[in-house]
This record gives structure tokens, sequence and C-alpha cells, in this order.
């Protein structure tokens, strides 16, 4: 085609001359026919590979994990696919994306903490070039690559998604943040690598899931099988959502804490996600308790979770544009799905005088505090940053008709490791030991794809989590706890007491000292430091005062 645009300009004289015009006549037609002697070129029919992370959900949150919040889109993923309900994060937002991205423990991925350099090996604070992004794999492999969100492992332009294997992207290179335009943080946005200035009406999660769809239209086209990483803010604080989401949930959390977080156990129950005689684990105790509250308390905490349920709202009702979108384009049954948050929900209450508004709207800035975490997280005990199921535990999603049954729950352990390891299966290519002249860290993980096709994995022998100084171990059902800077020993058999209710370390000291010796080994394989040594080499950091 190329040569009949190139020539075309030459037709008008070619015309005026009899025997020209035959001789390029039957020119143009031998390059316009087709080749029969030509092997036809096969067309690429590996699967799209859409993941999909949310910032800050907990556990029950979504319809189809026991929550109240409408979540219909998420709901028929889950529905018409797979949903695991042992399925692990690395507790906080820039540890579970550098892991996520890589298929690394998050120290080996450079994120031991978080992007702040920490002036310390494996605390860097960016993706190295010794860690494969999914994306760098796949578009080495023939995918057409994009993102859309929250990036949030490396601040500096030389380590953002365009320089770890996107083609595309729209979002946040350091942190989310506020939610509509113009901001008044140091918050930005942009395409590609350049910074861009967001319209009037700009809601950051409409235009994260509208640039996603866009993405892949554009992919489609290019008739190559595509990758997208969809990483939503929501429904990470500040608090901040469209007045007609919010409208449909305010008076629904005036029944108090208590009485919604049972209500979620009930459904957990009813719908599968926990078997019927399943423990809960007590109420915080910081938690208030709901009667001992003033009115006028009451309503500032029906209006915090009715605002964060407006968040992971307006998500769903956008990511149902991108089925939409694939729908449309017929690569719906030809594309996988996951779907996971980054952490649990956080009991972070901050507040910024910079940000005076009321709360949920532009120029506010609030969280859902204590109360409402703990009941993000049902059944479960504590919350991002610690190792508690509470605060490590993420629903996850899988959809993919070829491949996953109808309406599948799974309760076999899992880890965002393994995440990577499953996509190269998926895709059909091999790990490398180096990539662009670099030698690359062999992944952690283990292929997912056994239980993707209802079988029984070969899973992990132990799976380990270390932050801020938060360490765990899980080996089997037994379960290693200690936080800093006490670091008491905590055993919990999960088998018996999976909510973590039950520290039976007295009784079982050769269990205890087993998952301690492992842990250890393994923290001195993937460089994790005493976090007091990270402490002594980043006095700035200020001892976690960092929101993001």
């Amino acid at each position: 085609m190329t040569f009949l645009k190139t020539t075309q300009h030459l037709l008008p004289t070619l015309r005026k001359q009899p025997l020209y015009s035959i001789c390029i006549v039957c020119i143009l037609s031998l390059f316009a026919c087709k080749d029969v002697n030509r092997p036809e070129q096969k067309k690429d029919t590996r699967p799209n590979i859409i993941l999909i992370l949310a910032d800050d959900m907990g556990f029950s949150d979504l319809g189809c994990y026991g929550g109240e919040i409408e979540t219909p889109v998420l709901d028929g993923l889950a529905t018409n696919g797979l949903r695991m309900t042992q399925f692990y994060n690395a507790s906080r937002c820039c540890p579970t994306r550098a892991s996520l991205l890589t298929g690394l423990y998050p120290h080996q991925a450079n994120m031991g903490f978080m992007q702040e350099d920490c002036n310390v090996p494996g605390y860097g604070g960016f993706l190295p070039d010794n860690a494969l992004t999914i994306a760098e794999l796949l578009k080495e492999n023939g995918y057409e690559t994009a993102m859309s969100g929250k990036w949030h492992v490396g601040n500096d332009p030389a380590h953002w998604p365009t320089q770890k294997g996107f083609d595309r992207f729209f979002g946040f290179p350091h942190h989310g943040g506020e939610y509509f335009a113009p901001f008044i943080s140091d918050q930005f946005i942009t395409y590609g690598d350049s910074i861009v200035s967001p319209e009037k009406d700009f809601y950051s999660t409409d235009a994260i899931n509208d640039n996603a769809t866009m993405f892949v239209e554009e992919m489609v086209a290019e008739e190559a099988p595509f990758f997208l990483y969809l990483a939503h803010v929501a429904p990470h604080f500040p608090l901040q959502a469209k007045e007609v989401d919010i409208k449909k949930y305010r008076g629904t959390y005036s029944e108090g804490f208590a009485a919604i977080r049972d209500k979620r156990f009930e459904r957990q129950k009813t719908l599968g996600i926990i078997p019927s005689d399943y423990p809960i684990s007590e109420i915080d105790p910081k938690a208030p308790r709901w009667d001992d509250l003033s009115e006028g308390e009451k309503d500032d905490f029906d209006l915090r979770m009715a605002v964060y349920a407006a968040q992971i709202d307006a998500m769903d009702q956008g990511i149902g544009r991108l089925i939409a979108k694939l729908k449309a384009l017929e690569q719906l049954d030809n594309t996988i799905i996951v779907f996971l948050s980054d952490n649990g929900g956080t009991r972070e209450d901050y507040s910024n005088p910079d940000f005076p508004a009321p709360i949920g709207e532009a120029e506010s800035f609030a969280c859902y505090k204590l109360p409402w975490a703990n009941v993000s997280n049902t059944p479960y005990r504590m919350f991002k940053h610690w190792g508690y199921e509470g605060g490590i535990k993420t629903p996850f999603i899988v959809h993919y008709p070829k491949m996953v049954q109808k309406g599948t729950l799974n309760d076999q352990p899992g880890h965002i490791i393994d995440i990577m390891t499953t996509f190269a299966d998926l895709a059909g290519v091999s790990y490398p030991k180096t990539f662009q002249n670099n030698p690359i860290t062999p992944m952690e993980g283990k292929s997912l794809l056994p239980i993707l096709k209802g079988k029984t994995r070969d899973g992990h022998q132990g799976i380990f989590w270390e932050h801020e100084g938060n360490q765990a171990a899980r080996m089997g059902d037994w379960k290693w706890v200690s936080t800093y800077p006490a670091y008491a020993d905590e055993l919990y058999d999960l088998s018996k007491d999976p909510v973590e209710n039950d520290n039976v370390a007295a009784a079982h000291p050769e269990q205890l000292n087993l998952l301690k010796n492992e842990w250890q080994k393994w923290a001195d394989r993937v460089g994790v430091r005493p976090w007091d040594e990270i402490l002594k080499a980043a006095p700035e950091q200020g001892r976690l005062q960092i929101y993001y």
C-alpha cells in the first residue's frame, strides 16, 4: 500500500501515455494482488491483560465481599469469574506497587520503605534496572502497554512509567492526593512525560478510568495483545467525591460501626467468602462506642463513610465504562482482568489546615478514621502498615471466561509476587536473565494458573512481610506477627483462629522459632534492614509522617 500511495500522484500524467498506462496498471495490480504463495500471517491470539489496583480499600468493602457499597461492575466480574479469599499484598502503597509490578519482594525492588531515598540499599525509593516490570517483559514480547493512574514507585522522571515499559501513561507519577482540580497541593498530572493541566470539571477517578478506556481502544487498533495497568487513587484519602455519589450513601452509616460490621460479616457468610462458623475479630479497642457519640459526631462519621463509599462507587462506574468498551470491541472474552487492593483499610487520621472546605468537597482534606477502617477490614483485625490480616489481606477477583469457571471461590493462599509469573505464563513468555544489558533478579512468584484452572497449586512454603519494622510470616496455617518497636512474638493457628484473636506463642515454642528463623533467612536474602538503622540513615523521614 505504501507503493500505491507514493505513486498515485503520477497517474494523471501516465494516463496520457497509453503504453505507460498499461504497464503501470499491470505493476500496480501485481502489488495490489495477494501473493497466493506467501503464508498468511497468523493473528496473535494471546490474551489481553488488565490489572486493576484500588488504593487503601478494605477486604469487605466491595459488594461481592460482603459490603453494602454499590459495586455492580466488579460484582459482575466476580460472579462470572473467580474470587480468592486468601490473597495477600505488602501492607502499604509503594511496597505493594513495586512487588506487584516486578514479581519481587519490595526490598528486592528497592522499595523497602516508600519512594523516598533512605540512603540504604534496597530502600532507594525507585524501581532499579535489575527489577524487570510486567510492562517491560510484555512489551519486549509483542504486547502494547499502557498505564493510567497512580505510579508511586519513583519520583524522578528517569523512573516514571514511560521509562519502565509503558508506551502510554496518564496519571500521577508521585502520589494521588486530591481528586478535584485545580490542585492546591504539590500534586500534578502527566500525559506521557508532559505535565498537563486538568479541566475545571476534572475528577481523578473518572479521568483515570476514561483515559484507560481510550488507551484500550488505541491498543486494540494496533492488532496486538495489550497490557493495561489501571492503578486507582480511590478510595485513598483525602475524602473527596462528587455530590451525586455522596447523596446515595448519606444516612446509610447512621446505624454505627458495630451494626455495619455485623451486617458485612453475615453477608460474607452468605456469599461464601468465609465459612458459616468463621469467627470475627474483636472490635478495635480504640474505636468508640456509637452510642457514646454526640449527634454531631455521629453525623460527621456518617458523612466520612458516605464519601468513602462514593469514591469506591465512582471507581466501579468508570470500570463499567471500560468493560463496555471491551465488549464493543469484542475483546472481553479474550481479556484477563485482575482486581485487588494495595493494602487494607487505613486508620490514618490526618488533617490539613491548607484544605479548609467541608468534608468531601474540593479543597477538603479528611480521612474516614480508625472505626470505619476496622469495618472495612471485616472480619479481620488491624490496618494498613501492619502484618496482621486486616493490613495485608485483599479482595482478589479474576475474570477470564476462557479459563476461569464462572462463580468460583478459592481459599488457596496467594501473594502479589505471583502476578508477574502468572502473566508471563498467560503470555507464553520466558523471564530473561538479563534485560538491556542488566542482570535481572529472578522472580519470587509462583504461577496462579493452576488455581485459575480450578486445580490445587503447589504453593509457597512460606510468605513473608516487613514494613517499617513490622514483621510477619505465614507457613501453612501458622502465622507469626511482630510489631515495631516492642517486637513481642505473636503466633496464630489460622486453621482455628483465622482472625488472630488468640496468641498461642507460649504454647508452641518450636513452631514459633521455626517461623522466626525462616523469616530471618528471607530477610537476609532480600535485603531487609533493621528499622532503627533506616531511621538513623534517613532522619529526615521523620518517623513515618508521609501521607502517601
